[in-house]
């Protein structure tokens, strides 16, 4: 369940984020993957945890204009993932595969983002729309 659960929160979260209109979805999610550049600086690797956020931090930023350099923060986060899961300095001390979970769910979410984040459900949500504008005229 350590893997599958975080495999099927990256599979929630796409049409999840998909719904959000542009260009408010791809600012909110270089918005995210800045944030996640501090998810480890509680320590583990001490002096060194500095590294990734000021690597990371400048990727998320060209984020701002796209998609890939989201993906590619997303695929940077997933590396730093797993070096803390193989020295042993887990995202959640408490569960020992945590920074591994959390390396699925961000490399799977990168693939997206590397795809150019596409609306996986636009065509629903238009028809929908359409049948709305539809039914009140």
């Amino acid at each position: 369940m350590d893997y599958v659960v975080p495999a099927i929160g990256a599979v929630v979260f796409v049409p999840v984020m998909s719904r959000i209109a542009e260009p408010a979805r791809r600012t909110f999610n270089a918005i995210f993957v800045a944030g996640a550049c501090g998810v480890y600086l509680r320590g583990g690797f001490s002096v060194w945890e500095l590294i990734y956020p000021l690597l990371a931090a400048p990727v998320a930023y060209l984020g701002l204009r796209s998609y890939r350099f989201i993906g590619l923060a997303w695929l940077m986060h997933a590396a730093w993932d797993l070096a803390h899961h193989l020295w042993g300095n887990p995202i959640w001390p408490f569960m020992p595969t945590s920074s591994f979970g959390c390396m699925i769910f961000d490399t799977l979410i990168a693939i997206w983002f590397l795809a150019g984040a596409p609306a996986l459900t636009a065509h629903g949500w238009e028809a929908a729309a359409k049948f709305k504008k539809a039914s009140v005229l």
